[in-house]
């Protein structure tokens, strides 16, 4: 049994793994509470099938060493500068405010000063692993309160150091580390020193070299070298793993090769992350909360809702839309890893008692457990009220009168609000985003809430005066409703449109619009013009191409037209869009047949030209 309990303990992971997961997932628990669950199942008060808990809790926190690297590859230095604000000044501001809080509270009940010090400054951290891999899921790293919480996670790894050298000082053994003080920071500033010299001038000649072999698994194991190695030389410093790497990861932002870095370590990530939750379910400690359950369950309760509360007042001062406050106060409420350090640091220098840290370390747990839940909660009941709210906010007053009217303000319609903007053109723009107007106003543009297509809405904001109207919306109905409240009213005024696809281009074209652009179809046309400059071809050469495909696409697009009302309605639009790329494809050739796309010394005649059959 012995000779096989790595292979039997590998098998207990995967099955819980794959078994509760995805139903945690199907049921809308998402996928770390799903994890969490099959640790617990799978743990010591569980089915006991595996015992070594701090063994596989030590291994899996490498998956979050190892999404902190991934995150810094996708920031270079300049772009984590301009990050400075919400690094130091959010986060600062979180950890000192809850810090001082919770260590009031603490000292309100009667806690000794120290004791309440340490247990509020490390209930102050939340879960890294959690946050993030929660902000992945749903794909809102980017939002407003996925910035904020990015922010301030960096910053908590940044004080945990601090935090964990503050607590041999409470213990009054300072004199025995004194010392060595002078000696840690210089190590601390040679290994940055070292990482700087070796990612700026070594890795990427020797990831070229590898890449050269043909052999990934190489470059596979080259990458997971050099998160060790940056692993070993902060442990050698004492130094934050996660921050560590994190710093590395950004060093290595602007290589050549961060793109396969990324892709190489990902799967080992997941894994990794997966197993840091199972780990963590284990290691929650039931027969402290079955002695103690009303006392656990309160602390964990107490932490959740005042942490909770002062992280959604904070909200607004950390520039978070008012829909996703609550969000961000639920995301961030709980306890993190890295309390589990401060804690056991506090407990092996007699800070805390014994019982007292494996209580704190519980209700970190217990908080780490709740999080998902209460984000399932947020989902189930308050977001469909946020939504149904901002349906059912009134529409601005507009008292400006502007040449130009602008409906939708997404990415496509602030490009052209921005052009006509800059060149001191007046503009009043409508967009159905309270979100996205509250962010716009802040950087001066006079944006208007309301539903474009309400024709009482477009008279307010001076339609009958205006000289154009922009339509940019995104949903290809209200856009068309759009077009058809104003043809009905104002049949002189000039439209132009954003097309999706070709079948809303054809539907403006119904309406009589004629001035339209599809979204996708000039980006395309421009970077095939420079793939074909990268193949040789001549800056000239590529830009008569373009043009030409251009003008033989635009007159396919016409020829089409007048009989895709014919086509029996197709089954579905899948189809449709088959059969119209089909007659447009059929004639590509015939339009290139005389052209020859051939300049420089790098293009091949023979792979570039335009074959004479599709």
């Amino acid at each position: 049994m012995e000779e096989h309990g790595f292979l039997l303990h590998a098998t207990f992971y995967l099955i819980a793994a794959v078994v509760l997961v995805p139903l945690a997932k199907r049921v809308g628990m998402g996928a770390v509470l799903g994890y969490l669950i099959a640790g617990a199942l799978i743990g010591p008060w569980g089915l006991k099938l595996i015992g070594n808990v701090e063994d596989v809790l030590s291994i899996s926190e490498f998956g979050v060493v190892l999404m902190l690297f991934l995150i810094g590859l996708e920031l270079e230095p300049k772009k984590l500068w301009e990050l400075r604000r919400p690094i130091f000044g959010w986060g600062g501001a979180q950890v000192l405010i809850v810090s001082a809080t919770l260590a009031g509270i603490g000292v309100a009940f009667g806690v000794d000063w120290k004791v309440a010090l340490v247990a509020g400054l490390g209930l102050s951290l939340s879960s890294t692993a959690i946050v993030l891999a929660t902000l992945g899921e749903r794909k809102l790293l980017s939002s407003p309160a996925g910035s904020a919480s990015f922010s301030i996670l960096l910053l908590q790894d940044i004080a945990a150091i601090p935090m964990i050298a503050l607590v041999p000082l409470l213990a009054g053994v300072a004199a025995e580390h004194g010392s060595g003080g002078w000696l840690r920071v210089i190590k601390l500033v040679a290994v940055f020193l070292t990482l700087i010299a070796f990612g700026r001038c070594l890795v990427n000649p020797i990831m070229r070299y590898l890449a050269r072999t043909g052999l990934r698994e190489l470059f596979t194991g080259f990458a997971l070298l050099l998160i060790i190695g940056i692993c070993l030389l902060m442990e050698w410093v004492g130094l934050s793993l996660a921050l560590g790497t994190f710093a590395a990861g950004v060093l290595l932002a602007d290589s050549e090769y961060r793109h396969q870095l990324v892709s190489d370590l990902e799967p080992f990530k997941g894994l990794l992350l997966g197993l840091f939750f199972m780990a963590v379910g284990m290691s929650a400690d039931f027969g402290i909360l079955l002695a103690q359950p009303l006392l656990i369950i309160g602390l964990t309760c107490g932490l959740l809702l005042v942490k909770g509360a002062l992280l959604y007042g904070m909200a607004y001062w950390f520039e978070i839309p008012r829909s996703q406050r609550l969000f961000f106060a639920l995301l961030m409420s709980q306890g993190g890893e890295f309390a589990f350090v401060v804690f056991g640091t506090a407990a092996d220098t007699k800070v805390l008692a014994p019982e007292t840290s494996a209580m704190l370390v519980m209700v970190v747990t217990l908080s780490m457990v709740a999080t998902p839940l209460l984000l399932l909660l947020h989902d189930r009941l308050v977001a469909p009220h946020l939504r149904a709210a901002k349906k059912q906010r009134q529409a601005d007053t507009i008292e400006v009168e502007n040449p130009v009217i602008i409906a939708g303000f997404g990415r496509f319609g602030q490009i052209i609000g921005r052009l006509l903007a800059a060149n001191r053109i007046g503009v009043t723009v409508l967009d159905h985003d309270p979100d996205q107007i509250e962010l716009l106003r802040k950087f001066g543009y006079e944006v208007f809430y309301g539903d474009a297509t309400r024709v009482d809405l477009l008279e307010a904001a001076g339609i009958g005066k205006a000289t154009a109207l922009v339509i940019a919306i995104d949903d290809v109905a209200d856009s068309l409703a759009l077009v058809d409240a104003v043809r009905e009213r104002y049949p002189e005024l000039t439209i132009l449109a954003r097309a999706r696809n070709v079948s809303h281009y054809y539907d403006l074209l119904d309406r009589g619009v004629t001035l339209i652009e599809r979204e996708t179809f000039e980006a395309a046309l421009q970077l095939g013009g420079k793939v074909l400059q990268q193949l040789g071809v001549s800056a000239e050469r590529a830009a008569h191409a373009t043009n030409i495909f251009r003008t033989h696409n635009l007159k396919t697009l016409m020829e089409v037209y007048p009989h895709q009302q014919d086509q029996e309605k197709m089954a579905s639009l899948a189809r449709k869009g088959r059969l119209e790329l089909e007659e447009m494809i059929a004639g590509d050739a015939e339009a290139f047949k005389d052209v020859e796309i051939l300049a420089g010394d790098r293009a091949d005649p023979d792979s570039i030209r335009q074959p004479q059959q599709p």
